[in-house]
């Protein structure tokens, strides 16, 4: 059975902010994954049907009471209230936290916006605190002025028992290595991320192809928008896809969006032979022809497919008769490189700004090294590939914050 985990923070959405964008990613694919997840927070409401909340304004930065706190602790002075308000919020907490066996923790531990509640919870015994460092008071000259020798602002400066510590970075890391006097080979790096379907507002359709396909993960994706008709030259992409792995054996990608031309009934049988030819190619798991992909078949929409070019890496058109060549505008709006056949109406359009080569004489091996070469020296390219594969929430959340939750429960 899965454990229950809490996540604790000042605030917790809707909010928006930083962390509060990491505790609701963290918190969703956690109970996405089955564990039984609690948010407890000062300030917040619910977000997310499956995660339970507890909001007390006692645990935020908010509170008149915690305000009038802070106001005192930055001058130096500790209230006399300031013990009763650390034991009402340590009942709090134990309520809070009753089950659950690890709580993953925001800032409270190296940030000073509520100190009677960073004490509270050095206090507890239980559960296990992992501790997601993303500020510390104490390497910042910001705060400076209102941090004082001695307790309770030394608790942001000492290292915790129950307590395993991350950073989001590895130059925080390097920080709080130095303040707890930590090895940092100790402390976990565990990034924020991205939602790709939620930063780009996918349609299901969308969501449904990057899942299905997995197209996040390749290292290239290359988009060929049109229908399946022989002028449209889709063999020669293909062919243009088994050179471009064979140059260097990674995980490239075509996907072919149109289905077969409605005006030639010949058109159906050129899907087939395409079909085979890509069976032929071993490219089964690299070439992807929308069409085909499900019962009934799938034609993407005008929202799927402008979610296709965000998604693509560069656009693939071997035409070898274009009237106009409306993707060539689609993909200069949507900033991707083309790599189109030499066709005076591409040409018109593109103008110098397109990678261009001739359908009838250029060999796929020749095409395939104009848009290697491409890849390889585009630092966009390579920022976007290496952003989808180490800094999406649910790779994040999976790969690395599971682990921990386990290895710390």
């Amino acid at each position: 059975m899965q454990c229950k985990v809490a996540l604790l923070h000042f605030a917790a959405p809707p909010g928006i902010g930083g962390v509060e964008t990491t505790l609701a990613h963290q918190a969703r694919i956690l109970s996405e994954l089955g564990y039984s997840v609690r948010v407890v927070a000062g300030q917040g409401a619910s977000f997310n049907p499956n995660v339970e909340m507890v909001i007390h304004p006692l645990l935020g930065s908010q509170d008149p009471r915690i305000r009038a706190l802070k106001h005192a602790l930055d001058q130096g002075d500790i209230p006399s209230s300031f013990e009763a308000i650390v034991d009402e919020i340590g009942i709090v907490l134990r309520s809070a936290l009753d089950l659950c066996e690890v709580c993953i923790v925001h800032n409270v531990h190296t940030l000073h916006k509520n100190l009677a509640l960073t004490t509270a919870l050095n206090r507890l015994s239980a559960p296990h605190l992992i501790a997601f460092c993303h500020d510390l008071a104490w390497t910042n000259l910001q705060y400076s002025a209102e941090l004082h020798e001695g307790y309770p602002w030394n608790l942001l400066m000492q290292a915790w028992a129950n307590t395993r510590y991350v950073t989001v970075s590895h130059a925080r890391r390097e920080e709080l290595a130095e303040l707890l006097a930590l090895d940092s080979a100790s402390i976990p790096v565990i990034p924020p991320g991205l939602d790709l379907a939620q930063f780009f507002q996918w349609s299901e359709t969308t969501r449904f192809l990057s899942d299905s396909l997995r197209l996040p993960d390749a290292d290239t994706v290359l988009l060929l928008p049109a229908r399946l008709t022989r002028r449209k030259n889709i063999a020669l992409a293909l062919k243009i896809m088994r050179a471009l792995i064979d140059l260097d054996g990674k995980d490239h990608r075509l996907v072919v969006t149109g289905p077969p031309g409605p005006h030639n009934p010949l058109n159906a049988s050129y899907l087939d032979e395409l079909l085979s030819l890509r069976h032929a190619l071993d490219l089964d798991q690299h070439v992807h022809f929308l069409y085909r992909l499900r019962e009934p078949p799938l034609i993407p929409d005008d929202a799927t497919l402008a979610s296709l070019y965000q998604l693509a890496d560069g656009l693939l058109f071997p035409s070898s008769q274009e009237g106009f060549g409306i993707p060539i505008l689609e993909a200069g709006i949507a900033g991707l490189p083309v790599f189109c056949a030499d066709l005076p109406p591409l040409r018109e359009t593109a103008q110098g700004d397109a990678i261009y080569f001739h359908p009838d004489h250029d060999s796929p091996e020749k095409i395939a090294a104009l848009i290697h070469h491409f890849f390889q020296h585009n630092a966009q390219h390579r920022l976007k590939v290496r952003t989808r594969h180490h800094y999406q929430w649910d790779v994040i959340v999976r790969q690395q914050l599971v682990p921990l939750l386990e290895e710390n429960r």
